[in-house]
């Protein structure tokens, strides 16, 4: 560390290479916190977590007991014996609540550029807009289903749409500003698990859903654009020269198909001459042209395109990555998938054997440079590296079920949620202990790893 640091100095280390550096060396170190607690206040399971985007200190949580907190991570609200931080909630919203939600919450979110306002999606088919000063409900949307997954973009600046997945088989956008629907993207064959908003462009929205597709959709046109098909595959992060997609391909057949009916339109010319015959003969054939080229270019019209999908079952988790290059994608197969966006085609990543839910959306997370990823693995976490598929760690600490993972790029910090209630923190270790030896634990009678039996 230090030799980097000298390296640095003299200007022999790039600053982002040593940032690099840092931050892999902190990745590799991550293990249960033993200096902070979170004390989770709900009594089901933890379905969701997210810290604000703007200040990276608040974490919301979502439980299956209709309940949402906030708790900040930054300010303890107690200490134990002068060095365990204890982080307790600021407020709770659950069923006792005038407006709260009546069965499980599903998904939490921030809203991407202030802490006033939170969303929270639940099984009793509504996404509720929370004020986060007085904890109380702005906004409701009534949902023709259980809902599975809310997502706001993050780099929007002409919309504040939600999207909706549901048990439902429409996706649809809920607008803040108006307070009604805006969107409804139908193609999916089943109910809608996972949405996902692309990181480079404020109008690309991806959805996950039940039947194992995975749709791309301009928000500013209809219909969707792309689908994954995982029969599509390529080597390697970027060919120079990938496989054309079934969409260009059918673009470049409706090309040769207008170019064909442009020859007859000139033939047509000659033979008509001058006159109202021949206009209403030239808009006749480009008429045809143009519906032409709109229903073959169009995704939905190729039946086998339109079926393809991206995993064995349902897609049960999504997470693109900062740069916007790459999705990653989770099925109800026990399959990870990654995805080269721009070509729609499946990486071959070979990604070590995992056991992942079936029966239920999870969450996943990535590190602050998208070399990582964190999965929920039936009782643990795993890590895998998004290039190479392998199994960089694996964090035991759980008593059921993990939900939920969630990555503070600020603090460096990983949040887990589970089904035994409790929300656990991974951390680099701290300066404050790691420099402290042997003696001095024992003269400060430090106990975290102890619990109440322990002698």
């Amino acid at each position: 560390m230090w030799k980097e640091v000298r390296d640095r100095e003299a200007g022999k280390l790039p600053t982002s290479a040593f940032a690099s550096r840092v931050r892999s060396r902190r990745l590799s170190a991550l293990a249960i916190c033993n200096h902070k607690e979170i004390i989770s206040p709900h009594h089901g399971a933890v379905n969701s977590l997210q810290v604000d985007l703007t200040e990276g200190r608040y974490l919301l949580s979502g439980a299956s007991d209709g309940s949402a907190a906030i708790y900040d991570i930054q300010q303890a609200t107690e200490y134990e014996k002068g060095l365990i931080a204890k982080h307790k909630s600021l407020f709770v919203v659950d069923k006792q609540h005038g407006y709260g939600h009546k069965f499980a919450i599903s998904t939490v979110i921030w809203y991407p550029v202030d802490t006033g306002l939170f969303v929270t999606g639940s099984f009793d088919h509504y996404v509720k807009v929370w004020d986060t000063n007085m904890a109380q409900v702005v906004m409701d949307f009534k949902m023709p289903g259980k809902v599975y997954g809310t997502a706001m973009s993050s780099v929007a600046k002409a919309h504040m749409l939600i999207a909706a997945g549901s048990a439902d088989v429409q996706v649809r956008l809920c607008d803040i500003a108006s307070g009604a629907f805006t969107h409804t993207l139908s193609g999916h064959r089943g109910g809608i698990m996972n949405v996902e908003w692309s990181t480079s462009s404020e109008w690309i929205l991806m959805t996950g859903g039940c039947d194992g597709a995975i749709r791309f959709w301009d928000i500013r046109r209809a219909g969707c654009f792309r689908i994954l098909d995982q029969s599509q595959s390529q080597f390697g992060r970027r060919p120079p020269f990938p496989e054309r997609t079934p969409t260009e391909v059918v673009t470049r057949t409706a090309a040769a198909g207008s170019s064909s009916v442009n020859k007859l339109i000139s033939k047509k010319k000659a033979t008509l001459g001058n006159g109202k015959k021949q206009s209403q003969a030239v808009c006749k054939l480009q008429n045809l042209t143009t519906s032409h080229t709109m229903h073959k270019s169009h995704p939905g019209t190729a039946s086998s395109y339109s079926r393809a999908t991206a995993h064995f079952g349902a897609v049960t988790g999504l997470r693109a990555t900062r740069d916007g290059l790459y999705l990653l994608s989770s099925g109800s197969d026990s399959r990870l998938r990654l995805w080269d966006i721009e070509s729609g085609c499946s990486i071959s990543v070979n990604f070590e054997a995992t056991r992942l839910q079936t029966n239920k959306a999870i969450q996943l997370a990535l590190s602050q440079d998208s070399s990582a990823v964190f999965i929920p693995s039936m009782s643990n976490v795993k890590v895998y590296d998004v290039l190479s598929g392998l199994n960089l760690q694996t964090f035991y600490g759980h008593y059921d079920m993990v939900n939920c993972c969630y990555f503070n790029m600020q603090d460096q910090e990983l949040y887990t949620g589970s089904n035994d209630r409790h929300i656990l923190v991974w951390s680099p270790p701290s300066s404050s202990f790691s420099d402290m030896d042997e003696e001095e634990r024992k003269r400060l009678n430090l106990k975290a790893d102890e619990d109440n039996w322990s002698q």
